[in-house]
């Protein structure tokens, strides 16, 4: 006789990785689509600044970086910053303000409001950013100033992975890609959390509490549905300009921004403010904030440099193999682990090579990796070249293994895919998210 009590736990255990509602698909799948064109503009910014780094040009790339827009006189608020810094600091709080509203919406009204389904993105994030920060430490371990980069493999790009399962064709299922975004999400959250608390200097406090003034302001706004842009732009940079001075790093204002915002819809409102707001500033982010931070960040000359000095570089081989082997091990690890203790299974038709390949994307570690390489090491130092080249050659080598482990399950993908999108009666909503009464009362 069958044991009642595994019947039961069959029933109630939730497959791994499986889309749960329509609205949820979509709006990860739009949001999946823009950062998949933005990982695009970021490849090529990145690309046209390795290439020309590399010329005979390469003073003229550096002169570029180095230009002070606004020199001299606006040296009391530390903002004369070249344009490099300019990117790093200024555009790279559009950025977070988007994580900062994803964070919001994800523990609103996403999978991290619920516990259970929070806990496998929330663990595997935290593995995958313990494991590296561990190996980096053990390899660089008697050098002091060398471990002032521990955080540099801890984080993951998500707009680089998108670009990447983009260029390799992969018809990747919408669960693992909700899974890799939701997992950079709350790698985001940690690596803000990491340089608001490791990686601030000269700090000043009356500056930073004048900062959480234009909040509340912003806060006090938005909460009432207010979007007057020439009322919250001027508040959110004067926010911006108080939290720089306060030797805080700058982008931290945007997640506290992106915080404030409401998720929920007003009375007569389709969407919450919260998903307008990231509609609007999203492509921003994705397509000309990162790209140009990428531009100005990447740019390491090679010429004249002994490359096998390089590849034995402590601070070189702790961020490659953090990367490329410590995302690996801290994912799909700390998942087995959950898996096996929660006793939840996998989705039909999906292995734990999937996870193996989403581990792998997730060691592309390069926007919050450069900026935080910049910050431990000083931007323009020669440790700081060593991590952008360690950054730059474990993203590829992390690219590369994952397109090689995803393209040969992509039958299997197409074929889910095919199964997830099919609507045979052409209402809108895929057929597998309408299989029960509960789910299409869900999705209405």
């Amino acid at each position: 006789m069958a044991d009642p009590r595994q019947d039961r736990n069959a029933a109630s255990a939730r497959p791994l990785f499986r889309m749960s509602t329509w609205n949820e698909a979509k709006f990860v799948t739009e949001a999946l689509r823009t950062e998949t064109v933005g990982g695009v503009l970021l490849l090529l910014g990145a690309a046209l600044a390795l290439i020309w780094a590399n010329t005979p040009w390469v003073d003229a790339y550096q002169q570029v970086r180095h230009f002070v827009p606004w020199p001299g006189g606006q040296a009391l608020l530390h903002l004369d910053l070249d344009l490099a810094h300019w990117a790093g600091d200024g555009l790279l709080a559009i950025f977070f303000f988007v994580v900062g509203l994803e964070l919001k919406r994800e523990f609103v009204a996403g999978d991290l409001r619920n516990p259970r389904q929070a806990a496998l993105p929330i663990v595997a994030a935290v593995g995958g950013m313990a494991v590296p920060a561990v190996i980096f430490a053990l390899i660089n371990m008697g050098d002091r100033a060398a471990l002032q980069g521990w955080a540099v493999p801890t984080a993951t790009d998500i707009a680089f992975a998108l670009a990447v399962l983009a260029v390799i064709g992969s018809h990747l299922p919408l669960g693992l890609r909700a899974f890799l975004l939701t997992l950079a999400v709350v790698d985001d959250l940690l690596a803000i959390t990491i340089i608001a608390l490791f990686y601030t200097d000269d700090f000043q406090i009356l500056f930073l509490l004048g900062s959480l003034l234009p909040i509340a302001v912003f806060a006090l706004l938005v909460q009432r549905g207010k979007t007057w842009w020439w009322a919250l732009i001027p508040l959110a940079v004067t926010a911006w300009t108080l939290m720089h001075a306060s030797g805080v790093h700058a982008t931290i204002a945007g997640v506290l921004l992106g915080f404030t915002v409401p998720v929920a819809a007003r009375a007569g409102a389709e969407h919450g403010m919260a998903e307008h707001l990231e509609h609007v500033w999203r492509p921003v982010s994705a397509g000309f904030a990162v790209p140009v931070f990428a531009f100005f960040a990447a740019g390491v000359s090679l010429r004249g440099t002994d490359v096998g000095t390089i590849a034995t570089d402590p601070i070189v081989v702790g961020i490659v193999a953090g990367l490329v082997l410590g995302k690996v091990i801290g994912i799909l690890g700390s998942s087995f682990l959950m898996a096996r203790f929660t006793r939840a299974e996998l989705d039909e038709e999906l292995s734990w090579t999937d996870l193996f390949g989403v581990s792998l994307l997730a060691g592309i570690g390069f926007t919050v990796s450069l900026l935080i390489g910049e910050l431990a090491f000083g931007a323009g130092t020669d440790r700081d070249s060593a991590a952008k080249v360690a950054v730059v050659a474990a993203s590829v080598i992390a690219a590369t293994l994952a397109a090689i482990v995803l393209s040969r399950r992509n039958t299997v993908y197409r074929r889910l895919h095919e199964r997830a999108t099919h609507d045979a009666d052409a209402d809108g909503i895929p057929d597998i998210y309408q299989t029960t009464p509960q789910q299409q009362e869900r999705n209405s």
